[in-house]
């Protein structure tokens, strides 16, 4: 791995947790079995989504911090975060500038996949 990959590596990592902590730099969006859940099952699982940390060779072997699988409020949740162009029409020519890029949080049901 060059420096050049460490530190865009380091970038999408931080505007990653952006997204993932504190709901910025891009689109939060759910399957239908997370949004079928009651409400406060939803807001249990987005806030075990937003305080996950256990990022691990195992779950994140990029450093990207963009996918895992929790649980919260009784239910084993993934969730990935994807990168695409503009338009979303494509994927993103380079996530780790968010002039180009965006950044797509999807919560589903682990059965879901």
């Amino acid at each position: 791995m060059t420096t050049t990959d460490v530190g865009e590596r380091a970038r999408i990592r931080v505007l990653n947790d952006r997204l993932r902590t504190e709901c910025l730099g891009g689109a939060i969006v759910c399957t239908n079995g997370v949004a079928a859940l009651p409400q406060e099952t939803r807001r249990a699982v987005m806030a075990a989504v937003q305080a996950f940390d256990a990022f691990n060779d195992d779950n994140d072997p990029y450093g990207e911090h963009d996918c895992a699988v929790i649980e919260a409020a009784g239910q084993r949740i993934i969730f990935k975060i994807d990168y695409y162009d503009l338009d979303m029409r494509m994927g993103s020519s380079d996530p780790s500038n968010p002039a180009v890029t965006t950044r797509v949080l999807t919560l589903m049901l682990a059965k879901e996949y």
